[in-house]
């Protein structure tokens, strides 16, 4: 029995010679634990070093720094979370992730040579780009290649390696704001971060969206024959994808497993 054609979107060509799986796909997977660790790199970048120069050199009160931090990054970052599910889908992951890179590479510049408070917002808002399309999509690649079987594998390695290299380069920087000043040498490591992960994604990293049709087709052509569920995750045949506002309403009010526990009556 032929195995339906692949969901609409996923026309990679090639995907039969696709494997899914840890073990396949290792060298891609391992790349991308690294180009992770990078994107956690450019956040640590300012975890040590903003908040001391806010007060140092622009006079800012540590919750006023702390504020403007939190509007330009966060709601930054969690508008580009929302939408970079479905851009990776429609363009293709690594186009995304080569995007991602590209916005963040002015963020240690514009720190660098910022002469008010407000270029450093203006990076902040650059850097909730950077972090909401670089590491989605890096979650969004590791678990193509790994297929339904080892997903939370991927993202445990993946958030490993992230937050991983935040905590090492808050410490790096501190150190080199010790030594150096607190301009520029630590924002030249972001700088690095920003060149190496841009150059590793554009040039080798490869596009995954031929894994997750292969895994679509793998899926389809198992049900079609009545063979015994398997890990597939939430998505059944049959049923319509979800439109962005039921995915809004799912991931925060309406999915039980979304909320917090309930405080046990004293």
């Amino acid at each position: 029995m032929t195995a339906p054609p692949p969901p609409v979107g996923a026309t990679d060509r090639g995907i039969e010679g696709v494997r899914l799986g840890l073990r396949a796909n290792l060298g891609q997977f391992a790349l991308l634990v690294a180009v992770n660790a990078l994107v956690g790199g450019m956040v640590g970048q300012e975890r040590t070093v903003l908040p001391i120069l806010a007060d140092r050199v622009f006079g800012l009160e540590a919750f006023t720094s702390a504020l403007t931090f939190l509007l330009a990054f966060g709601l930054t970052k969690a508008a580009t979370n929302f939408v970079a599910g479905a851009l990776s889908d429609r363009l293709g992951r690594k186009p995304v992730l080569v995007a991602g890179w590209l916005v963040g590479l002015p963020v240690p510049l514009l720190v660098i040579w910022a002469p008010s408070w407000a270029w450093v917002v203006v990076a902040n808002v650059l850097l909730g780009l950077n972090q909401g399309l670089t590491w989605s999509t890096t979650v969004i690649m590791k678990i193509d290649l790994v297929g339904p079987a080892r997903r939370g594998l991927a993202m445990g390695l993946n958030e490993a390696a992230g937050y991983g290299a935040v905590a090492l380069t808050a410490l790096a920087t501190g150190l080199l704001a010790e030594r150096f000043g607190l301009r520029p040498a630590p924002f030249l490591l972001g700088l690095a971060y920003a060149g190496l992960g841009l150059g590793l994604s554009a040039i080798f990293v490869r596009e995954t969206r031929g894994h997750a049709a292969h895994e679509a087709r793998m899926r389809a052509a198992a049900e079609e024959l009545g063979a015994p569920p398997k890990p597939w995750g939430f998505c059944r045949r049959g049923v319509q994808p979800l439109g962005p506002r039921n995915v809004f309403a799912l991931t925060t009010v309406r999915e039980p497993r979304s909320r917090p526990p309930a405080r046990p009556a004293s």
